[in-house]
């Protein structure tokens, strides 16, 4: 078919076989195609190498071509045959024809023939073939140029193997007719010079000279001519190839002598051989032709555009960063606005934003231009800030915060109020993410990130917004934990930054806190807060791991920086937890492994700063003085001690500073050497120093610390058995004695204090000092108060401990000042001693028991018997010994000494009152005194002082005239409760009537039957006496308070008359009216509201009915009695049906329980008994008796009451009872303890279940 193409001038058609074409040409020739035809390959290359040939014939050819090389088998013979015989010919038809179909299908087949699969050698073939008639420039830019182009640009971008641009012959003129072809703005040029740079087949790729020959205004020429291009065009393809070759250029580094070059340029005449252009182009600046060229594409609606033209702009930059002034040209030329604006419609685009903020970071390296254009950017800079923080590791974190910081530094007036808040939040979330350990920031974009929110807390703003403070905690809290929690080693620059933020934090709090106090105590709180949590922890933690000084030395810096803050309290809180956390071990360490000066200076400047928090003003001014001569080895700061500092007064400052420091880390027990060779320093320096401190010019407050230190070392060596020098010790006493010193003017520790108290040689200045401690304590007891939890001075907490522990003099001196005082007359010291010994008894009860072993009975009868005792002392003194006699236990009496005496004065004391029927609360108070007198008298102990009480005739009597006087008033008596006169007197008349029974078993052998008497049928008793009938007016007519004493002194007494007629076998002699009375007020309060009398009253009504008179002479009572007839229903119902039960009855069985005891141990039991405890009433008892029902609560249900005593009486005692109704109040809960009563003399649990027991027994029987 192509051969009757091929020869259309001929008339006559040659036959050929299938093999061979119609003119002839050999059969090796000839294709055939997968549809039967054959291609002759001699006739085609006639057919596109004649340019005479019609375009429709060649058309027509190139396409059965194309069709035939669809089929694998025919492209591959053809590849494998004659890879080169169509080369030539498609080379001079591409020359040739100027139909765009035509090229295009020549293209086509070009890149069909060198596409996949085929030999590398064809496409370079191609190559060489192109750019050669290209480089002649035969074409002279006509479309067949264009069609050319288009197909070397296919071929470069396609080729395989090697560079394709090695195939080119004659780069030079091929470059050199592309550079004139610009003038034209066509895509294809640009293509094709964009892959000759990246290929290096551009003359400037000559690396054996400089640009290969190619000068440096053409270089520049080049460029112009390009950004012609891009300025001219209107096409997006075009601007993408155009900014394609700018950005390869620019990488190649054209750009970086463009300015050197640009007025050269303008000069040279060699560019007329290249091009000709208007007389004014050469003379535009090229950066201003850049800048202009640039503009159209940044405002492309193509986003690919956009980008290529910002990378274009970040390349072309990044070559030129020493060359301020053409960045400057750009920003002048609006290229930042133009920038702000594509990144403000990015969306938040991650191309765009990235290519933006690159391009922005290099702008802003022309800080003074770049900084009028901040303005109109900033709000979009924070929109991308949010957005690129949300992103862990974003790869423009670092120059969005940068140009954040740069605005904020630079131009803090642009930053809004709600703009500054904004950051603060970004920044918080920021700081936040880091610290929970998501992702590790790079320390660049953390250290921006710390630099930017220090200019936050900078900012005027920021202190307007009260909402501001917590997320600027917050965020610094946040920014120093993720530093302290990084891997040893790479947390340097965190550290150092998060620590920058404190520091500014604190200063600028500094500022303000002259004015807002109140305002900024929190925010000094919170970094305090952080530097505890997070600092200190961390300093201990990596102090020995070899962390880099001035990391150190930033912690300390913010450490020191808080402790010289304004914020008293505050800072005085910080340096005792400093000091509470080794802090002096820390410190020495630090020196040890820094010994520079400056961690020198750093470490005794904050040593010193820290005694003056913990210790007030100028109290490490010693460390301050001796700072710079101190050495940095703590063994060599001891030695110092050692030497004599007679005639040296920088040896003598050191020695105070090194005293200093080591009796201030004894206080919270730190050793900066072994205490052996501490204690054998500070010893030599007793020794060599001793004529310095016998002089009269010794500072007290230096022998004071010189005191307490050696008292802790000595009390450490006792208790390790260490040596110590008795004569060094010897001086000191000596000195001690001789010297002023003060204990009250610093703080002590209490094993220093222990050991001075210890010390029999300082009886005489320890016992001046515990006495001007009680005179401090009683005027002004905030000035002895605790410092801290573990150190204090020495206060009334220190003073009770040391009573209590009762191996040292501190109770033997107070018992000793408060005699001494008396017998001199000193009234105020005496009444601050009775003030320290009165709050030790407050804080430690027991105490008295110590008080009571040091012979206070003996200052206490000095007291009693001076002839000037004040009104107020001799209060004082009652209160004492009320809560002594209160609080101390039995054995701690054991020796009477002056107790009888002072009995006696007492007693005197309170016979004119008796006498005249007048008393008051300190009568009242020495009534209670003389029932605990006999209340130990039951524990034979004090029974001479009990025996002055029980037998004192006016107490008699004024006991005797007191309960007619109450009885006499019949129901009236109701209403004279424990707030009348007559009530409050009458109470503790009962009170002291129940103590003496309890102490009469002790101290006489009283016939105890007298009581049951009338006072006309005997003659008055010679003891305190209340008849049993008067004791049952008072409970059936008294208020409740006299109703509960008087029942439990009914229940006493008729105790006392069954245990002495038990023990001797003697005969009731009471008259059976006076038991019905009894019987009758007793069975009446059964079921009383108060359940103690009522349990009373049941325990007596059980007592009577246990005696044998009333069996043989009125069993009628109890068998007529329904009023016990009613309570043993009650009692019934309640056992076996406790839903049933009256609600008067409810939580009352147990004074009922007493009374049917009473009745089955009767030998006859009452005849309606049977019918109430019947058989179904024994079931029902029976199944509330199962173990379900009867549990631990039940069997011991009083010991909550015993508890409830106990705790009560430690409470009452701790808060000295200057109230008399507090004094009536312990004494009744100590009667109604147990132990005290008789009613429950056996264990609680054994008696219910005898009770039980014998109540299921005898109901059985029945």
């Amino acid at each position: 078919m192509l051969s009757e193409m091929s020869d259309e001038y001929e008339e006559t058609t040659i036959g050929i076989g299938p093999t061979a074409c119609r003119k002839g040409h050999r059969s090796s020739l000839v294709m055939e195609t997968s549809e039967g035809g054959a291609i002759c390959l001699v006739c085609l290359s006639a057919l596109l190498s004649d340019p005479r040939s019609p375009s429709h014939h060649v058309s027509y050819a190139l396409s059965q071509v194309s069709a035939a090389s669809r089929s694998s088998a025919f492209l591959i013979g053809l590849r494998t045959a004659h890879p080169h015989f169509l080369v030539a010919p498609l080379v001079r038809a591409l020359s040739s024809f100027d139909d765009d179909p035509l090229a295009r299908q020549i293209i086509d087949l070009v890149s069909d023939l060198s596409g996949d699969g085929g030999s590398g050698s064809v496409s370079a073939d191609f190559i060489a073939r192109i750019s050669d008639v290209l480089s002649s420039g035969s074409l002279a830019w006509s479309r067949r140029q264009v069609h050319t182009l288009h197909c070397l640009g296919l071929l470069l971008d396609s080729h395989h193997g090697s560079n394709p641009a090695t195939h080119i012959r004659d780069k030079a003129a091929l470059f050199s007719n592309l550079v004139v072809g610009l003038q034209l703005p066509r895509g294809e040029i640009l293509f094709v010079l964009y892959k000759l740079s990246v290929l290096e087949g551009t003359p400037w790729d000559n690396h054996d000279s400089n640009h290969g020959g190619f000068s440096l205004i053409e270089t520049s020429q080049v460029l112009r001519l390009s950004l012609e291009v891009l300025l001219k065009t209107q096409h997006d393809e075009v601007r993408l190839n155009c900014i394609a070759l700018l950005t390869v250029f620019a990488q190649k580094g054209l750009f970086e002598d463009s300015g050197r070059t640009d007025l050269i340029c303008t000069q040279s005449q060699e560019a007329d051989n290249l091009t000709k252009t208007d007389e004014e182009m050469p003379h535009i600046p090229l950066v201003n032709l850049f800048a202009d060229a640039i503009k159209s594409p940044l405002l492309s609606s193509d986003t690919q555009v956009q980008i290529s033209t910002l990378d274009l702009v970040f390349h072309a930059l990044s070559s030129n960063l020493s060359c301020i002034e053409q960045i400057q040209i750009l920003i002048e030329e609006n290229i930042t606005d133009y920038v702000f604006e594509i990144l403000r419609l990015s969306g938040n685009k991650d191309p765009l934003v990235i290519s933006c903020l690159h391009v922005l970071d290099l702008l802003a390296t022309a800080e003074d231009s770049f900084r009028e254009r901040l303005p109109i950017g900033f709000p979009t800079l924070l929109s991308v800030l949010h957005y690129v923080v949300e992103i862990p590791l974003h790869p423009v974190q670092w120059q969005t915060i940068k140009l954040v910081w740069i605005c904020i530094s630079n131009c803090p007036g642009i930053v809004s109020i709600s703009q500054v808040e904004d950051i603060a939040v970004i920044l918080k979330g920021f700081f936040s993410r880091h610290g929970s350990g998501e992702l590790d920031i790079p320390p660049g974009t953390f250290i921006l990130a710390c630099l930017t929110f220090v200019e936050i807390i900078k900012s005027p703003s920021a202190h307007q917004i009260q909402k501001l403070r917590p997320v600027i905690q917050e965020a610094s809290k946040s920014a120093v934990a993720s530093s302290v929690s990084l891997p040893h080693g790479s947390s340097k620059p965190y550290i150092l930054y998060s620590l920058y933020i404190l520091k500014e934090l604190h200063m600028c709090n500094h500022e303000q806190s002259s004015t807002k106090d109140s305002e900024n105590e929190e925010l000094e709180k919170s970094i305090i807060q952080i530097c505890e949590t997070y600092l200190l922890s961390w300093l201990e933690r990596y102090m020995d791991e070899g962390e880099e000084e001035e990391v150190i030395l930033g912690v300390l810096e913010i450490f020191h920086l808080i402790l010289l803050g304004r914020s008293d309290i505050q800072a005085c809180k910080f340096a005792e937890t400093l000091a509470s956390s080794c802090w002096f071990t820390l410190s020495f360490g630090c020196l040890g492994m820094f010994p520079s000066d400056r961690m020198k200076s750093r470490i005794y400047l904050m040593l010193s700063s820290v005694v003056d928090r913990i210790f007030g003003p100028d109290f490490g001014e010693p460390i301050r003085l001796a700072y710079i001569y101190l050495p940095t080895d703590p063994i060599e700061l001891i030695f110092l001690l050692e030497l004599s500092g007679s005639h040296d007064s920088t040896l003598m400052c050191c020695q105070r500073a090194t005293l200093l420091i080591l009796y201030v880390s004894s206080l919270y027990d730190e050793r900066l050497a072994n205490e052996n060779q501490l204690l054998a320093s500070l010893e030599q320096y007793i020794f060599v120093n001793s004529s310095n401190l016998s002089c009269g010019t010794t500072d007290p407050m230096l022998l004071t610390q010189l005191v307490l230190l050696y008292g802790f070392l000595r009390s450490a060596s006792v208790r390790h058995r260490t040596p110590n020098s008795k004569e060094a010790e010897k001086v000191l006493f000596d000195l001690a004695v001789g010297m002023e010193w003060n204990l009250l003017s610093t703080r002590t520790h209490p094993k220093a204090l222990k050991w001075l108290f210890q010390q029999e040689e300082l009886i005489e200045p320890m016992s001046y000092q515990l006495l001007n401690f009680c005179r401090i304590f009683s005027t002004d007891k905030d000035k002895v108060s605790t410092y801290s939890r573990n150190i204090q001075t020495m206060d009334l907490q220190t003073v009770a401990e040391l009573v209590v522990a009762g191996d040292n003099c501190v109770t033997s001196l107070l018992v000793s000042l408060l005699e001494d005082a008396m017998e001199e007359g000193r009234d105020d010291d005496t009444i601050s001693v009775l003030s320290v010994i009165e709050s030790v008894l407050g804080i430690y009860p027991y105490s008295s028991n110590q008080i009571s072993l040091n012979g206070i009975s003996d200052a206490l009868c000095h007291v009693y018997c001076s002839t000037h005792c004040s009104p107020k002392i001799f209060l004082t003194c009652l209160l004492l010994v009320f809560n002594i006699l209160y609080s101390a236990n039995s054995t701690a009496l054991t020796k009477e000494g002056q107790w009888p005496a002072i009995t006696m004065k007492l007693l005197e004391f309170l016979h004119p009152k008796l006498a005249s029927h007048t008393s008051g609360p300190e009568e009242h108070l020495v009534i209670s005194i003389l029932c605990l007198i006999l209340h130990h008298a039951s524990n034979e102990v004090l029974k001479e002082s009990s025996k002055a009480i029980v037998l004192c005739t006016s107490l008699i009597s004024a006991v005797d005239v007191m309960v007619k006087t109450a009885c006499a008033k019949g129901p009236a008596l109701a209403d004279y409760d424990e707030d009348t006169a007559i009530g409050e007197s009458l109470v503790f008349v009962l009170l002291l009537f129940f103590y003496s029974l309890k102490s009469l078993r002790s101290l006489l052998h009283q016939n105890w039957q007298y009581f049951l008497q009338t006072s006309d049928e005997i003659q008055p008793l010679k003891v305190i006496h209340i008849r049993c009938h008067d004791l049952c007016r008072l409970i059936h007519f008294g208020s409740s308070l006299v109703k509960l004493v008087a029942s439990q002194c009914l229940l006493e007494l008729l105790t006392g008359i069954s245990d002495q007629r038990t023990s001797k076998n003697n005969e009731l002699r009471c008259s059976a009216r006076s038991l019905e009375s009894m019987m009758a007020v007793t069975e009446g309060l059964v079921f009383y509201h108060d359940s103690t009398v009522a349990v009373n009253c049941g325990a007596s009504l059980s007592i009577i009915l246990g005696w044998e008179k009333l069996e043989m002479q009125d069993k009628r009572v109890i068998k007529n009695s329904k009023w016990c007839r009613l309570v043993m229903e009650e009692l019934a119902l309640t056992l076996a049906a406790p839903g049933l039960a009256s609600r008067s009855f409810t939580n009352q069985h147990k004074a009922p329980a007493h009374v049917a005891v009473a009745l089955l141990r009767l030998d006859q039991v009452p005849e309606w008994m049977p019918s109430i405890f019947n058989s179904s009433c024994i079931s029902g008892i029976i199944s509330n008796l199962s173990a379900s029902n009867v549990t631990r609560k039940l069997v011991y249900m009083d010991d909550s009451k015993q508890q409830q005593f106990e705790d009560i009486h430690i409470q009452n005692v701790a808060s000295i009872p200057e109230d008399i109704g507090k004094v009536c109040s312990l004494l009744i809960h100590l009667m109604l303890s147990p132990g005290t009563g008789s009613c429950e003399t056996q264990p609680k649990h054994k008696r219910l279940l005898e009770e039980i027991e014998l109540f299921s027994i005898e109901s059985s029987r029945q």
